[in-house]
């Protein structure tokens, strides 16, 4: 009994780490679509002050997002390192232990390139910070994941797996594993884009500069130019369009698949004992036309902060459902094969 509440707490330690890491992606979000990640112009001092000591009366305009995102960054830090450690005492299992040690190095890299953001003062380590981040978060979701009672005593499995059924869970897993990809290159496009730290390069949808497909020919690019000038834009060349169609189109594909994946475990709901999962992918695919009409949104608002923070927050939900998703299917096969 004492040790089942230990792991108990363990696990609602876990998914606390795993709420507070998606705050901190918010919170960075917020910095960047704001564009105040330099408020802030010393790290890891702020102002000359320890960065704990620094007067709440300072705390005002984009030093206050700034100063506040390297404030839950340090709380998600301390988490990660009081969760490791927790792990180390309670698992039995050495593979969980391990996550716990690389979730440490990760957050610690993570603290790192927010410093050297900031001091070199390069937007291609900021892109390398936002992906990390979100890799992070699909990191500590699996942990808390694992280590849930119901992963412990298997109750997502079925002893009675036929032949038949294993192959579509082995499908839905391996659709699984492409929608998390497809979301992790949308969300690493996503912040290509965020850190160019200019307007966006398409400013109307479903349509691209008022036809399907963009001309990025000179001519077009120099009228294109030529109307934002007008309203007081920043220039695009074509590159910066297209890699804002690429974002649209990956999201269909994300849809497609997400939808594809609730189709195949409906199916399989009367002959497979995985509730969980069942509920996952209705949740994923209601997650997804969310995330969509905010990308649209965002666009339509000229991407605004608040709507822009919040299609990066829902992305990163998006992002754990696949890590579980994938994390659910395995476990099933595991336990099937074992």
């Amino acid at each position: 009994m004492p040790f089942e509440r230990s792991t108990t707490w363990l696990n609602r330690f876990a998914w606390f780490t795993a709420f507070a890491t998606l705050l901190l992606i918010c919170s960075g979000g917020m910095v960047t679509s704001k564009g105040v990640g330099l408020a802030v112009p010393d790290w890891p001092t702020t102002f000359g002050y320890n960065m704990f000591l620094f007067p709440v009366s300072k705390w005002i305009g984009g030093v206050l997002f700034e100063h506040t995102h390297r404030l839950i960054a340090s709380t998600v830090g301390f988490l990660t390192i009081v969760l490791a450690i927790w792990l180390w005492r309670v698992e039995d299992r050495q593979a969980v232990k391990t996550l716990g040690l690389v979730a440490v190095a990760a957050v610690i890299l993570q603290g790192i390139l927010g410093g050297l953001r900031v001091t070199m003062l390069k937007d291609q380590i900021g892109i390398f910070h936002a992906c990390l981040a979100q890799a992070f978060f699909g990191l500590i979701v699996l942990i808390a994941i694992v280590t849930t009672n119901f992963w412990r005593v298997g109750s997502l499995n079925s002893n009675a797996l036929s032949g038949r059924i294993s192959e579509r869970v082995l499908l839905l897993k391996r659709l699984a594993i492409t929608a998390t990809i497809m979301i992790y290159v949308q969300l690493a496009l996503g912040a290509t884009m965020r850190h160019q730290h200019k307007d966006l390069a398409i400013l109307d949808f479903p349509t691209a500069n008022g036809t399907w497909i963009p001309d990025t020919s000179a001519d077009a690019l120099a009228k294109v130019n030529a109307w934002r000038d007008a309203r007081a834009l920043s220039d695009v060349d074509a590159f910066q369009i297209w890699l804002q169609m690429v974002h649209r189109f990956v999201a269909v594909l994300i849809g497609i698949t997400v939808i594809w994946f609730f189709v195949r475990v409906w199916r399989l709901r009367d002959s497979w004992p995985a509730p969980v999962l069942s509920r996952l992918s209705a949740g994923w695919v209601i997650l997804f036309f969310v995330q969509f009409t905010l990308g649209a949104w965002t666009i339509w608002s000229n991407k605004a902060a608040d709507v822009a923070t919040t299609h990066v927050a829902v992305g990163a939900i998006m992002l754990s459902f696949g890590v579980s998703a994938w994390a659910l299917c395995s476990h099933v096969l595991q336990t099937k094969t074992s």
